[in-house]
């Protein structure tokens, strides 16, 4: 990972939180510049350059996804990665819905988070293009998965073995670059392979949303 010349702006307000982040990130050659609030990573972003925001999803005044609604006015071109202790489905899409391009929880897997970070900085590609080489058969098992099917009832529905079923949703996952249901969701809103809150009734879409969380 070589990230040099590329600025990236965190946001939390936790001191230690800030020092630790700036220094991991730091070390691999990125400038990292810290905020406490949303509202100072407002200010500077009309004048400074900005590859990446990271941000919390708490905040004082205003939270992440606030400030990610305004990331979206201001800078549009700028990734929004949300990092949060208080994740679940709903807040996934729900960031997602607003502009951010990822979200992560506490605490933070080191190695995750880099790989995260790395794939939204503009050098190294959009993942939003992600996805284009599925199958036919892989995009219908992914299909299903997020309609809340197990691999049991998708193996029914398309007359295949479990042990199919489980091969195709395997290449699936990894072509997607996910390996969690968790972060499939969240994939596969960004890609537009699911309806949003909002976008049609409110209570339909959630109650979908936490039925992906139990299977398999």
């Amino acid at each position: 990972m070589n990230n040099n010349g590329q600025d990236i702006f965190f946001v939390d307000d936790e001191l230690k939180v800030r020092r630790v982040v700036a220094e991991t990130l730091e070390r691999l050659g990125a400038r990292v510049t810290c905020f406490p609030c949303a509202s100072d990573c407002i200010e500077q972003l009309s004048c400074q350059k900005c590859d990446l925001l990271i941000t919390d999803l708490r905040l004082p005044e205003m939270d992440g996804i606030d400030l990610v609604r305004h990331v979206q006015r201001l800078a549009p071109y700028v990734p929004v990665l949300i990092v949060t202790g208080y994740g679940d489905i709903p807040t996934a899409v729900e960031a997602i819905k607003a502009g951010a391009a990822d979200f992560i929880e506490k605490p933070l897997d080191k190695g995750s988070f880099l790989r995260k970070v790395n794939s939204l900085l503009p050098a190294n590609g959009n993942h939003r293009h992600l996805g284009k080489s599925l199958t036919q058969s892989e995009e219908r098992v992914l299909k299903l998965v997020l309609n809340g099917k197990s691999n049991q009832e998708i193996a029914s529905l398309l007359s295949r073995s479990r042990r199919t079923i489980e091969v195709h949703r395997a290449n699936m996952m990894h072509k997607l670059g996910v390996d969690s249901l968790f972060d499939l969701v969240k994939r596969a809103a960004v890609m537009g392979l699911i309806e949003l809150p909002g976008d049609r009734n409110q209570s339909v879409g959630c109650d979908e949303s936490h039925r992906l969380v139990g299977n398999d």
